[in-house]
């Protein structure tokens, strides 16, 4: 007689940044649709999705950081999934840029990134497992003119997630970078009509996605199904990026 496990799946502690709008936002709605118990970290305004915890947080501010986690663990418990989505831009071409444009974007995209990663680790470590998940970008490979900061900063956290692999893959925990190309937000939705229509024309699926492809590509990096997939790029971009 064949007996087999029907027990529902725990429900994890995850933490999804950035989950107030947008992919974010669909990502921390996919997670609570799951049943896990989701938190998300706001620095003023926004609103969260239903059942997920607002915690006062700044990605930014090392002992904000801190201070949120230390909440979200005494609310749901150690932060089992960690999903990197916040982020900035300052778009601007080379030689009008800023330093203060360049080092504000990666202050939030990649060493918010690291601040969070760092504090997620230690109990990921204890527990011997964890799942994080970076949502870069189709620009940090491909290259986009005008925005050297921001591809910069996408580019960065693939080195971070292969580092993070080698020094944590053998704790049971995973790294992976979601890669999407061009996804309505209200952040693309704000770029010039003549800049939207040159990506839809380079676009082979012939569609810009949406949040839920994104969210769709995390659930599985997040998932058991995926526990031997670490250090990877996911690109979730119609095939915008391919090759690159």
């Amino acid at each position: 007689m064949l007996v087999t496990d029907t027990a529902a799946p725990q429900p994890r502690s995850v933490l999804v940044t950035g989950a107030t709008r947008g992919i974010g936002r669909a990502i921390a709605e996919r997670f609570v649709a799951h049943g896990d118990r989701v938190a998300t970290l706001v620095r003023s305004g926004g609103e969260v999705p239903d059942g997920v915890l607002a915690v006062p947080g700044d990605v930014s501010d090392t002992a904000a950081v801190d201070a949120a986690f230390a909440q979200i663990e005494e609310a749901h418990g150690p932060v089992e999934v960690l999903v990197a989505n916040a982020g900035v831009t300052r778009d601007q071409l080379l030689m009008r840029m800023t330093d203060d444009d360049f080092a504000a974007v990666l202050e939030v995209n990649l060493t918010g990134v690291f601040r969070c990663v760092r504090r997620a680790s230690k109990g990921m470590i204890r527990m011997r497992r964890g799942r994080i998940v970076m949502i870069g970008s189709v620009v940090g490979l491909y290259g986009n003119a005008g925005q050297i900061n921001y591809t910069a900063s996408k580019a960065g956290l693939i080195g971070m997630a292969r580092s993070i692999t080698r020094e944590l893959g053998g704790r049971g925990i995973t790294a992976n970078v979601v890669a999407p190309g061009f996804i309505q937000t209200a952040m693309t939705d704000a770029l010039p009509a003549d800049r939207q229509a040159a990506y839809l024309s380079s676009i082979p699926a012939g569609r810009f996605g949406g949040a839920d492809d994104i969210a769709a590509a995390v659930e599985f990096l997040a998932s058991p199904a995926a526990g031997y997939i670490s250090g990877a790029v996911l690109p979730v971009d119609g095939g915008l990026g391919m090759g690159h």
